[in-house]
Formats: C-alpha cells, structure tokens, sequence
C-alpha cells in the first residue's frame, strides 16, 4: 500500500472551520507565552513539573476535568472535555519532556501549547455555534518521551484505550507525516564478575568487562544474519574500574530496532543467547534489564493525509512527502492500540537532525511561534472534519485494523 494511494481532502474552509482558525490566532501569543516558558526551564525523566501544571492549569481553567499523576508518574495527565452524547473521542496527545545536558532539542517544549490551542478552539466552536455534532476531547500529557516512554506504561494501565483516533504534532524540517520508523527495545546489561590484582593474581580474577567486550563483538557478527533494517547500538554504561585490578563489574546498554516488533522479537532471542554465552566465555554472571521497548508505527494513510490537507489549508511552510526513515517513539505503542498520526511542521532548516544545537537554536524563533499554531490548526482541522464527517472515522479504523494485520 503507498502514500499515494489516498487522498482525503476536507471539504473546503467553511464558516465554522475558519471560525476555530481564527479562533487559534487569537490564541497565538498566550500560546506562545507557554511554549517559550516550557523551552526556559527544560525538564525530563518524569519530572516535568513545571510543564506539567502549566499545561493543567491552563485545561482547567477551560472547563476541562483534570486526571493527575498516572501509571506511575506524576507528570502525566488526562483532561476530558465533552460535548453532547455519543459521537468520535479525540485522543489529543502532548509530549514536553527535554534532554539531558540538551534542553529542548527535539522541540516538545511546542507540542503542549499546540494541542491545548486545538483543544480551546474546538470547545469554543461546540459552546458558540449550535448544530455542531456531538464529539468528546480527551488530552493526554505523556512524559518522559525520550527515556522511558510514560506512554507504554500508560497503555499497560488502560489509557488510551478510550480514544477513537490519537493525534499529535511535533516540530521538524519539513511538514510531513511517517508512514515508518522502527520499533526499539533497549536492554541495560550488569555483568558480574571477580575482582583481582590485574599483575599479582590475575588467575583469581572472572572480569565483567571481558564479557561484555564479548557480547559486544557478538553483536557484530550478527549484524551479517540479519534482516536489511534492523539497527544494533551498543555503548559502556559504567567505566569498568582502575586498569590495574580485574573488573567485577560491567555495565553496557544495547538498543536493538527492527522494521516491525515481529523481526525485532526474533533479532532479540539471538541476542539474549549472545549475553549469555557471553558470560559463559568470561565465566561470569549477569542481569539483564529491558530499559524500554517501542513498538513501530501502524500507519493510517487516511489519517495522515487528513492532517496534511489541514496543515496545506492552514498555509504551513514545507510541505514534503511522508518520511520513511525515522528513529523511534513510544508513540508508536499508542498506534498498535488507535489509528493515530502526528503532524510534524518545519520550523528548523531542512537537513537539521533532531537532539541537536540546532533545535535548541530555533527554540524561540518565530517560526517556532508559527509551528505552534500550524500544529494547532492542524489538529483541530482533522478533528473538525472527523466530526464533520463520521464516514472519515469509519475509513480510517478499517484500514487501521487492515494494516495491523500486515505490519505489527
């Protein structure tokens, strides 16, 4: 199935569409406001407080009923806000967690004020024009995107199971959408060994970092059995210790991807028996830690180019084909479980790479102000329509449950 083969376009800007994007640039500088003060004081982890309150603060204040700290973090939120009985649940998703050492250098310091700007327009065209359809709005704020993936863990509790469809925004060198990236499982791998003189009784010794120079010279020659996109990455957690004693301890990180969680699943068995014959070679012990496991995106075409053709009527910059290449997301644990897409708008230059300078540069720029309120009327666009429009939801799960069976 290609890109090409779809091309949903909404009906042309009606009154009550032009009424929710003029709605969002009215918005446009309190929007802006939160997003440079997200950007200003940077947090990751699960512990984006600041970010956290102000994005809540903000939903109840619009009549939103606020769910706080989920599946464990703090952080994480749920905000509900309905209109009528019946009708699509829109899942609106925002991330605002920075990175380490970076600040906001993937941009997720845009994505709670877009999605809030998209959420109010929406609410605020159901409560002024009478006729609108039914339809509830259910926000979600997902921390800690960059290290643990709070969205796997609030799937494992039951979110996201509510929602008809999953939208997001996101900033980028192009305006697009994904019709790929690869699913990721990331392992933390402690070998345990004997401490020795490295000179005086070196036969006492079982060095830990013998077996994990082991285990990473493993991956290398597995990298020959494998299928053409799987990606294997290894690294030292932990320095080993002084060069003059036997290490009793190792510490290394491994992050496997694959074009579906199926090969990646096959790719990990061969990899586990690497660890493990690893520590037999060094004579040494170990554990094995899964650090997180994202799964790929199943992509809905339909949706993505129901996004797109909001994103070309808002008039944002860029517009480029769908990526086929792209690194990995907790999000794409969501779309196992909803059709879901997320509408990426430039605000960088083309050719610049996310977790960079680059980003962190074009952080308060005006075109960072812009991709908030592009991303914004992009949501909200697709969202009018699939309330506008209930054959739209209908064509989008069935070619979701159509590419499940194919890609996950």
């Amino acid at each position: 199935m290609s890109e090409e083969e779809f091309d949903v376009t909404p009906a042309p800007m009606d009154e009550r569409k032009r009424r929710v994007f003029n709605d969002i640039d009215q918005m446009r500088p309190h929007l802006i406001e939160m997003a440079d003060y997200i950007f200003d004081n940077p947090e990751f982890g699960g512990a984006e407080f600041k970010a956290s309150k102000l994005l809540t603060d903000e939903l109840g204040a619009h009549g939103f009923a606020v769910e706080r700290g989920l599946a464990g973090f703090d952080t994480a939120f749920r905000a509900v806000w309905e209109h009528g009985e019946g009708g699509p649940v829109l899942g609106i998703l925002c991330e605002y967690d920075a990175l380490v050492g970076l600040g906001h250098g993937c941009g997720h310091h845009m994505q709670g004020p877009g999605c809030l700007g998209a959420a109010f327009a929406l609410k605020d065209l159901a409560e002024a024009e009478p006729g609108v359809a039914p339809f509830k709005l259910v926000v979600y704020g997902t921390p800690a995107e960059e290290t643990q993936g709070a969205k796997c863990a609030m799937l494992d509790t039951g979110y996201f199971r509510d929602i008809d469809v999953a939208l997001m925004m996101h900033g980028s060198p192009t305006t697009c959408t994904d019709v790929r990236n690869l699913a990721d499982k990331t392992f933390r791998v402690t070998y345990h060994g004997v401490r020795a003189h490295a000179a005086m009784a070196p036969e006492r010794g079982r060095s830990a970092f013998d077996a994990l120079l082991v285990a990473f010279n493993g991956v290398e020659f597995l990298r020959e059995h494998v299928p053409d996109d799987v990606r294997m990455h290894y690294t030292v957690s932990e320095l080993p210790g002084p060069e003059n004693v036997v290490p009793a301890k190792a510490v290394g990180e491994f992050s496997l991807r694959a074009g579906s969680k199926t090969t990646l699943d096959a790719v990990v068995v061969r990899f586990e028996d690497i660890v493990r014959g690893a520590a037999l070679i060094a004579g040494v012990t170990y554990d094995l830690e899964v650090s997180k496991y994202f799964f790929n995106k199943i992509p809905v075409l339909r949706l993505n180019e129901l996004l797109m053709a909001n994103a070309k009527l808002a008039g944002a910059p860029r517009i480029a084909p769908p990526r086929k290449k792209t690194g990995s997301s907790d999000f794409g644990n969501v779309m196992h479980e909803v059709p879901g897409s997320c509408i990426r708008v430039a605000f960088v230059p083309v050719g610049s790479v996310a977790h960079s300078q680059e980003y962190v540069d074009a952080g308060k720029t005006e075109a960072a102000h812009d991709c908030v309120v592009y991303g914004a009327k992009s949501i909200a666009g697709c969202a009018y329509d699939l309330v506008r429009d209930p054959s739209l939801l209908v064509g989008i799960r069935d070619e979701f449950d159509e590419m499940r069976k194919e890609l996950a």
